[in-house]
């Protein structure tokens, strides 16, 4: 099918392309078009109105959406929700995370992910699921100084069952959070072999340590600043060495709750254009009526966008991608593009998918988004070129 994207300011990933057209054939972007176009070469034409239309957010922390946490035996069904209420913030591409949890539940998870990749190859985009493109373990093998809200009991070394389970490619895009400090750099360095990504978190680990992690292939830092050792002045910690590392990326929770705006303005300036990417660390929450949660048999309620227990330990975010984008400009005062780019292109480097999403351009996968700057409301999206209006 052949699709006409008409009247919005097209962000291609890099600048901004006024009174221009985007032409989408089938799952694929064919080409910016110039205005005026024959409207009659196309089976559908969207009128968007001045909208801004940009790549899809990728999102590569997501526990939870619209009620369902990943934590809790989840059905397919169940994933479905969660990726329809992130879709409707333009979430086009997300990793589905486990909070570390037993063996049988990380197995459960990953028979999830297979029947949710075979279903969006099934019906080709015709479903939000389309959005799951792989899976996000985070832990359990994270050291518990520094645990945040993941429940000590379960943490705890690796074993080869854990290597096997993260070793399957038919999971699609594979993450694991570990602290390398627990995990060794051993297992960091082989599942970086099996072409997993590995993110540091909830590590208690040195500079040195840290630093010795991603010469042996980690490849990033999950949630930076949170659960994890602090930039001082004689001991640099994990914050240290993901600030002085280039090569890394970090994914940032912009909510006003988990860091203070000044140190992420600090952190972005800090690190090299491109390796900082947003993430939501999203919970049941996010697109619920219901603001309240279950997890480890806790009770999680979001107050204000805040998630947190009764005694106050920050529980996930109540956080979604557009939600996050408009914080970049308003509260860290980005720019427009460099918001979008941490949004979308910078994640998509990440994943290794900087080829087929993450930009506007011909041959790439049609997923993208139209919103409006004024509102910040999501009014259209496109996975795998199939459309939905908000």
């Amino acid at each position: 099918m052949k699709q006409l994207l008409r009247r919005a300011r097209i962000f291609d990933g890099k600048v901004f392309h006024e009174n221009k057209a985007l032409g989408l054939i089938d799952d694929q972007i064919d080409a910016i078009l110039e205005e005026p176009v024959n409207l009659s070469d196309w089976d559908e034409v969207h009128d968007l109105d001045g909208l801004i239309l940009c790549p899809g957010f990728i999102d590569v922390q997501v526990n939870g959406g619209g009620g369902v946490m990943i934590n809790g035996q989840t059905d397919l069904d169940g994933l479905k929700i969660m990726a329809e209420a992130h879709r409707a913030y333009g979430t086009t591409t997300m990793l589905p995370t486990l909070i570390s949890d037993e063996l049988s539940a990380m197995r459960h998870v990953a028979v999830l992910t297979k029947e949710a990749l075979a279903l969006s190859a099934e019906e080709k985009g015709d479903n939000s699921i389309g959005s799951v493109k792989g899976v996000h373990f985070e832990g359990p093998y994270l050291n518990p100084e520094r645990k945040g809200v993941h429940k000590k009991e379960i943490l705890r070394g690796v074993d080869e069952e854990a290597l096997a389970l993260y070793s399957d490619p038919s999971l699609g895009i594979r993450l694991v959070t570990v602290a390398p400090e627990i995990a060794g750099v051993d297992f960091i360095s082989a599942l970086n072999e099996r072409n997993v990504l590995t993110c540091a978190g909830h590590s208690a680990g040195s500079f040195d340590e840290i630093t010795n992690a991603l010469k042996n292939g980690l490849r990033g830092f999950t949630h930076l600043f949170n659960a994890m050792t602090p930039l001082n002045s004689r001991e640099p910690g994990v914050v240290g060495a993901a600030l002085h590392d280039e090569e890394s990326w970090c994914g940032l929770i912009v909510d006003g709750y988990h860091v203070h705006p000044a140190t992420l303005e600090v952190a972005i300036k800090a690190k090299p254009k491109g390796k900082m990417m947003l993430v939501t660390d999203a919970m049941a929450s996010v697109g619920a009526k219901d603001k309240s949660f279950d997890l480890y048999g806790q009770t999680i309620v979001a107050v204000d966008g805040k998630c947190q227990t009764k005694t106050g330990t920050l529980a996930g975010s109540d956080l979604d991608m557009i939600g996050a984008v408009r914080n970049c400009v308003e509260m860290l005062n980005l720019p427009l593009s460099e918001a979008l780019r941490m949004a979308s292109l910078y994640p998509a480097q990440f994943m290794k998918q900087g080829a087929n999403l993450g930009s506007v351009g011909p041959g790439l996968i049609a997923d993208l988004v139209a919103f409006d700057m004024q509102s910040w409301n999501v009014a259209h999206s496109w996975i795998g070129g199939q459309h939905q209006k908000h």
